[in-house]
């Protein structure tokens, strides 16, 4: 059976799946594709518009994404050197999910914040 023929079933520990997955929906590759669906950014400039993240952590996160074929990084051969980053058309599809969720999330935040205040309450807070 080759890789075309297998049944996909990221609840299966060996599906390799679940590694994209986990890449797609970990806090900095949410928000970084998120943050690249709005366009075409320098690494700095993602950095900036995906705030708290590390340096350390966006590389690994943008070679993540990248090795999954859901970002592409053009290098130009310029002093200094410029490396953008964009979505692939499967990114693009991706992080339109993704931006779903989010500002569902969001839109539902007040909720999500009186359930907190009413189980701390009842169970003597964080």
């Amino acid at each position: 059976m080759d890789s075309t023929d297998m049944a996909y079933d990221v609840f299966s520990r060996h599906c390799p799946s679940r590694g994209t997955l986990e890449h797609v929906t970990g806090r900095w590759g949410a928000l970084t594709l998120g943050a690249l669906h709005d366009g075409t950014f320098r690494f700095n400039e993602l950095r900036r518009r995906v705030d708290g993240v590390s340096e350390k952590m966006l590389s690994q996160t943008l070679h993540a994404l990248e090795r999954d074929g859901l970002v592409r990084r053009d290098a130009q051969p310029t002093n200094p050197p410029r490396v953008d980053y964009q979505l692939t058309p499967l990114g693009r599809e991706i992080a339109e999910r993704l931006l779903t969720l989010i500002r569902f999330v969001e839109s539902r935040q007040d909720d999500v914040l009186r359930a907190r205040e009413c189980y701390d309450a009842t169970r003597g807070g964080r």
